[in-house]
């Protein structure tokens, strides 16, 4: 790869500093990821700068989270963008959360998981004012979802015209059950709508231990027809990606695959790098290290 990259989805998380109570569940996680361990995991590539995603900590502490990751920031100057927790269902009430994030320069956008609540949950009146509410702040959305709730984020996107949304892991198709149709079409409404964006991220999983490139490829390739190289960005999601694959193996599969599709370099420079920057508003080029 002849040119840097940028992360759109990055993890990392400190047990003695904060308290992640969904890493009980994944024991080969339970740990603590620090910058030591990202350098090590990347030592192969040219990791210029990094989208912070907020990873999971006890709500209470969301903020605390944003705090320690500037911090962090101004250690490793890659850390250029962070999207922090925001607890959206609180409606008009979330406007004073929103306001602490917005005096941290490095908050760019905020996440509200959606994958384990309700279909139709970011469909209540109160979700939605919350979500409308993002526009005023210049904060963009990140969407994490299973695939069965694509329907209601369409729904959601069409009433938030004004907010920037990133659908997170292609929506997290069941690729292990080769549910390909009814994705697609979904994804394709979605695309549609030019204020959502999307990552190619995560699609290496834990439930799926054995994989090819091949079983990418679908999803990968239908993403790019729907989004345009313009609107698709890379993102490792580690260290989650740990439990299939290591981050060099999954840059490298993603690279391989777009290379297969006859993306130019410019277009792979698009999704490895500029993308996120542009989509993120990311202005400040970093300082090589």
């Amino acid at each position: 790869m002849n040119f840097p990259i940028t992360d759109s989805h990055l993890h990392l998380w400190d047990e003695k500093n904060l308290d992640y109570p969904w890493l009980k569940t994944m024991p080969t996680l339970e740990r603590s990821f620090l910058l030591s361990d990202l350098m090590e995991a990347t030592k192969s590539l040219h990791l210029e700068s990094i989208v912070f995603m907020q990873s999971g900590c006890e709500d209470a502490q969301s903020l605390q989270e944003v705090n320690w990751v500037s911090d962090l920031a101004k250690r490793d100057a890659r850390i250029q963008a962070i999207i922090a927790h925001a607890p959206l269902e609180l409606g008009q009430d979330v406007h004073a959360h929103l306001t602490a994030l917005k005096s941290n320069k490095l908050v760019k956008g905020v996440r509200r998981m959606l994958n384990a609540e309700k279909n139709d949950f970011c469909l209540q009146e109160k979700f939605i004012q919350g979500v409308k509410l993002l526009a005023e702040f210049n904060f963009s959305f990140d969407v994490c979802i299973g695939a069965q709730q694509l329907p209601s984020v369409i729904r959601m996107v069409e009433q938030c015209p004004e907010v920037k949304f990133i659908l997170e892991h292609l929506g997290n198709p069941a690729m292990a059950e080769k549910e390909l149709e009814r994705w697609q079409t979904q994804v394709s409404e979605l695309a549609a709508f030019p204020n959502v964006w999307c990552k190619l991220s995560r699609l290496i999983r834990e439930d799926q231990p054995v994989w090819s490139s091949d079983d990418l490829k679908p999803y990968i390739y239908h993403a790019i027809k729907e989004f345009s190289y313009d609107r698709v960005m890379f993102g490792s999601d580690w260290p989650v990606v740990n439990l299939a694959a290591s981050y060099a193996h999954w840059t490298h599969t993603l690279h391989d695959l777009l290379t297969h599709h006859h993306a130019s370099e410019d277009e792979l420079k698009k999704i490895f790098h500029s993308n996120a920057r542009r989509c993120y508003e990311i202005q400040t080029e970093v300082v090589e290290m």
